[in-house]
């Protein structure tokens, strides 16, 4: 890897997603960073560089996901530490960026937590950003610094064209989420559906209107966060109901809390993709209907052409 102005290469990781780190670390074909990450008897967080990254490009491997709180301050906390040692550049390489889904004043007295989290990673010291699939894409105006917005479906797109379904439809599991869909439906040369989710007149239920054709097809419903699952199980019974032969869910993000996977393993779907931007506790990678799928290489790519001070755009697709 040649050198830049920045220095010597090194990735570092918190305890959010050492695995991904790990695999980063691989592809880039460098040693992760030595450091301590502990905590005291308090849970206050405690961490120390061992070696020295005077003068180094430093890249912190750190998901803000479960425990978010406790993910964001660790990278607070380790950036600055690499500021206070003399780090050339530090950037957060941020797979999954928490506190997306307040990006806005949607309704009275509610903060825009997805800006403070921006001001507060800066304020902490961290020179620019790269993340994957963010909520939404304007969250990257909410930085005062270079932010490397990625995205995982070309990681998605490959792994479904490989399965050679035949009749495939992709889906968006509301209105909000058709240009994604439609984005995958180009790029597999399927056809598009949107399912419609309407409150009955009592407001006591929800009622799935599907719009488009889905009868005897092999429908994939594409979202970028699954959580609690509970959309796209529904979004799967619509399906079903309206004649799909098969339903399969993607995803970005597998948040997969709470009831998560007691409704994906209840549900109609065959499986449920997701990648590896947020890691699996053992509990839920028991679940035999999820496959995972790596972004590593992706995210190495991009560190790689950070570093190099190479184009990154080749990536954005």
């Amino acid at each position: 890897m040649r050198a830049t102005g920045f220095g010597e290469l090194k990735v570092f990781s918190g305890s959010a997603h050492p695995q991904l780190a790990a695999e980063i670390a691989e592809f880039l074909k460098v040693e992760l960073g030595q450091a301590r990450l502990r905590r005291f008897p308090d849970t206050e967080v405690s961490f120390q560089i061992d070696e020295n990254i005077r003068g180094t490009d430093v890249f912190i491997v750190q998901p803000t996901c479960a425990p978010v709180d406790q993910s964001l301050m660790e990278l607070m906390i380790m950036t600055d530490a690499f500021r206070r040692s003399s780090a050339a550049r530090i950037t957060a390489v941020i797979p999954y960026y928490g506190y997306a889904r307040q990006d806005r004043k949607d309704k009275p007295r509610v903060p825009i937590s997805a800006k403070l989290v921006a001001n507060v990673l800066t304020a902490s010291g961290v020179n620019r950003v790269l993340t994957m699939d963010l909520h939404k894409a304007q969250i990257q105006g909410f930085f005062d610094l270079p932010v490397d917005h990625l995205f995982a479906a070309p990681v998605l797109i490959d792994y479904l064209s490989r399965q050679s379904y035949e009749k495939l439809t992709i889906v968006a599991p509301d209105a909000g989420g058709a240009e994604r869909a439609r984005a995958y439906a180009k790029r597999l040369d399927a056809e598009l559906a949107v399912i419609d989710k309407r409150r009955s007149e009592d407001g006591t239920a929800e009622v799935m209107n599907v719009i488009g054709e889905v009868a005897g097809r092999t429908c994939v419903i594409a979202d970028d966060i699954i959580d609690t699952a509970g959309t796209i199980q529904k979004a799967a019974q619509a399906l079903t109901a309206n004649g799909a032969e098969r339903v399969l869910a993607c995803a970005i993000h597998g948040v997969l809390s709470g009831p998560a996977i007691e409704r994906i393993e209840k549900s109609l779907l065959d499986k449920l993709v997701i990648t590896n931007t947020i890691p699996l506790t053992a509990d839920r990678a028991k679940c035999q209907k999820i496959v995972v799928l790596s972004v590593a290489r992706l995210l190495g790519q991009a560190i790689r052409s950070i570093h190099e001070e190479t184009s990154v755009s080749s990536l954005f697709v």
